[in-house]
């Protein structure tokens, strides 16, 4: 390698770890942040809090890689160019491009590792992170209820509509629907206006007491006329316990884990085998509907009964008048109406589950592009940034910064904004992942050329210049005129 590459390239060494650094520090904060109320007041070890950053530490590397090498190619070249390195470069005959050249085989490098890291250590942390999730919540029953949502602690499923206290021990609003053993379904449901959840500190019960409220459980009877008024039996309290069995609860191992699946877990050869599975499902599906939604309207079986009067003298405009009563025209329009009905909400039903359906199997496809978008994106960011320092000739974490961030703010929403059309199914899935990606690509072409050439973003001469010539014509001709 020679001197000048060398150079170069320990200079965007040294700037690349730094910014990596850092940016990696404020992003682990962030997410700190966001994840506070899963690990506050959970009693966790050190380590459990360290495997936890650790688990998610990789899936913010698509977001603090891109934009560490936009800001570091900015910084150096800048650097180069306000120091008039760049210059002395091309005194002696050295291009921008041989200048990039060491540069470009380090970011190819980086770019094939990255690509490995999202196909390999990403799915895998986005597993070991989802599992330690799952673990933590369950290890504090008051912080699992959560405000204005159902959520299910014991053998209980409870609803508040506010918590306060310290501990968030105090319950306001409170519904809970209680489980039977021997019977299926929701049949026991308390209502309270407040409530409070208190334990001995090792116990495995957990007591909550609820105040002022009513006590509803339906009664089941075998007779199908009383059973249709739906029967219940209502009680009032003024205080009354439930007493939770938390032997289960205590006893999280946070090393356990269970088979939890989303896009984000599968490698490439992982991805293409689920998106066939989901497409062939989801063809099934749209095949099979017409038939079925046929055999529910009840065509191919209907016997309605009615037998309709001889029309071979008498032709008939309307179906009904080939029937002599009144009630049989009655009957007839009533059934044709809560056939049509059904068929209606069968349809509706079945539209909202197949949209359900294409929005997964979108999500599959998107997630297998970003695993080839954060590759190349590393490496149009690289030719968007270098070129950009040359231009601006400005370096240091002030100017270059504020540049960079907005480039990438840019690129990041556009492809927030193009995944969720996606998703959607406005956009398809490849044009959702390679939206922003595309459009960095001419702007990085372009500034390329504009710094090979020595020219700036805006060439402001080539607007001044006939401006001016235009005012100058203007002020001759009205001298002439004087």
């Amino acid at each position: 390698m020679k001197i000048l590459d060398r150079y170069i390239l320990v200079s965007y060494l040294k700037t690349f770890i730094s910014v990596f650094l850092i940016l990696m520090f404020i992003f682990v904060l962030q997410t700190i942040w966001l994840y506070i109320s899963e690990l506050a007041g959970k009693d966790l070890d050190l380590d459990i809090i360290l495997r936890f950053l650790l688990y998610f530490s990789p899936k913010l590397i698509p977001l603090v890689l891109p934009l560490t090498i936009l800001v570091s190619s900015i910084m150096v070249f800048g650097n180069f160019a306000e120091k008039y390195e760049f210059a002395a470069m091309k005194s002696t005959g050295i291009s921008l491009q041989r200048a990039m050249r060491s540069l470009m085989i380090f970011i190819l490098i980086l770019s094939g590792t990255v690509f490995y890291f999202a196909n390999e250590v990403i799915p895998w942390s986005e597993y070991k992170s989802l599992n330690l999730r799952r673990n933590i919540a369950q290890l504090k029953p008051a912080v699992a209820i959560s405000e204005g949502q159902f959520s299910t602690v014991g053998d209980i499923t409870i609803k508040v509509s506010k918590k306060s206290g310290d501990r968030g021990q105090y319950l306001d609003d409170v519904i809970i629907h209680k489980k039977n053993p021997n019977r299926v379904g929701n049949y026991t449901v308390i209502k309270a206006n407040n409530g409070e959840l208190t334990s001995k500190e090792g116990s495995n019960t957990l007591s909550l007491i609820l105040f002022d409220g009513n006590y509803y459980d339906e009664i089941i009877s075998n007779d199908p006329k009383k059973q249709s008024s739906k029967p219940f039996a209502k009680s009032y309290f003024e205080s009354y316990t439930i007493n939770i069995d938390l032997s289960e609860i205590n006893n999280i191992d946070l090393e356990e884990e269970q088979e939890l699946s989303n896009e984000k877990m599968y490698r490439i050869s992982e991805l293409k085998i689920e998106i066939d599975s989901l497409s062939q499902d989801f063809n099934q599906d749209i095949k099979k509907f017409p038939d079925d939604i046929k055999v529910r309207s009840g065509i191919t079986t209907m016997e309605s009964g009615y037998k309709p009067q001889s029309t071979d003298t008498v032709p008939v405009v309307n179906i009904l008048d080939a029937y002599d009563l009144e009630v049989e025209k009655s009957q007839i329009l009533s059934q044709a109406i809560n056939t049509v009905t059904g068929s209606i909400q069968t349809i509706s039903a079945k539209k909202i589950q197949l949209q359900s359906k294409q929005k997964r199997l979108n999500k599959y496809e998107i997630a297998l592009h970003d695993k080839y978008v954060i590759a190349f994106g590393c490496i149009i960011l690289f030719f968007v940034g270098a070129p950009l320092g040359a231009i601006i000739r400005k370096g240091g974490m002030g100017l270059p910064m504020v540049v960079a961030i907005s480039i990438f703010l840019t690129y990041h929403f556009l492809g927030i904004f193009a995944k969720n059309s996606a998703e959607n199914g406005k956009l398809l899935p490849f044009f959702g992942a390679w939206l922003s990606t595309f459009i960095m690509l001419p702007l990085g072409i372009w500034l390329t050329y504009r710094a090979t050439t020595d020219q700036g973003i805006f060439d402001i001469s080539s607007i001044s210049e006939p401006i001016g010539n235009f005012f100058k014509k203007l002020f001759r001709i009205k001298s002439k005129n004087s």
